[in-house]
């Protein structure tokens, strides 16, 4: 079994996680085998400190033993799951435990930098150690099956949508770094990478992206924050157009999964070029849509 820890209860994702690990506090179809959450440790929070009371609570009563100081976890556990909602503090999370040989989860955004992903990618290949971000929305099993069907055809384009609230502090999590991560994610689950140019049109309700990918295809991303919102997706094919719908009813557990995978086997089921890529595309997107949609270069 493998011993995991938690830093940074300003997010539900703590006790999600937490619940799915370790078959406690949720239904039986939600349980994933082969690790548990042995440690804890609240930390701090410069957007939702609010939200830390509460959460350790319930890690408490779900029988987490917790910790004052981050550094107290390393010598209890396998594997660490970074969980913090500010993606801006992620490398400063990560680095005393890939510096200590532990992989890591770090939770989305990866980073709100290019520069931030490359220290913690670099870090961990140098230490020969894992590190795996993403949305759980990636493996939410409409997108997984999609992007798995070969009977469609070439996928030529698709058009994402999905919910992007802003960051109570812009220079935290700014633009689609703080929600609109996750269509961002799911977009280049059927894209893939290759995305080398972007404009973005922002309005106070919503973020409307476009990526001109390097052979050729296009493809777009609404990020929603006026009126009704999901997640979703049309995809344009060679042999059709689909609409789909994309449910969050077993995320978690999907992406938890994922996470178990990766500390299983010592290999990241996602290759982390692909998520610097993604915090490139929203470097360059947040440029856009503040310089009135001009075009701006996806550079890694």
């Amino acid at each position: 079994m493998i011993k995991l820890g938690i830093l940074d209860f300003d997010t539900s994702h703590a006790v999600a996680f937490t619940t799915r690990l370790n078959h406690v506090g949720v239904d039986k179809d939600q349980f994933v085998d082969g690790a548990q959450v042995v440690v804890g440790c609240p930390g701090e929070s410069t957007l939702s400190p609010d939200r830390i009371p509460d959460f350790t609570a319930q890690m408490k009563k779900l029988g987490v033993p917790l910790v004052d100081k981050p550094g107290d976890m390393i010598g209890k556990v396998d594997a660490v799951l970074i969980e913090s909602v500010d993606g801006t503090v992620h490398y400063e999370r990560a680095r005393p435990f890939l510096e200590a040989g532990l992989p890591c989860f770090v939770d989305k955004p990866f980073t709100c930098s290019v520069a931030d992903a490359r220290k913690i990618i670099d870090l961990a290949e140098r230490k020969k150690v894992p590190v795996f971000s993403s949305s759980s929305l990636r493996y939410a099993p409409e997108v997984v099956e999609f992007a798995a069907d070969p009977k469609p055809g070439k996928l030529i384009g698709c058009v994402v949508y999905s919910p992007a609230s802003l960051s109570p502090i812009p220079e935290r999590n700014a633009g689609l770094f703080h929600y609109g991560i996750h269509g961002v994610e799911v977009l280049y689950t059927l894209m893939g990478p290759g995305c080398q140019r972007v404009t973005c049109v922002r309005e106070k309700g919503v973020d409307v992206v476009t990526g001109q990918w390097k052979d050729g295809r296009v493809a777009t991303l609404r990020g929603l924050r006026d009126g009704a919102a999901g997640y979703g997706f049309v995809a344009f094919s060679e042999k059709g157009v689909k609409a789909v719908t994309v449910g969050t009813g077993v995320i978690y557990r999907e992406l938890c999964k994922k996470i178990v995978e990766t500390f299983e086997t010592k290999k990241a089921p996602l290759d982390p070029a692909v998520t610097l890529e993604i915090v490139a595309f929203i470097e360059a997107a947040n440029r856009s849509g503040a310089n009135h949609g001009a075009g701006e270069m996806v550079k890694t």
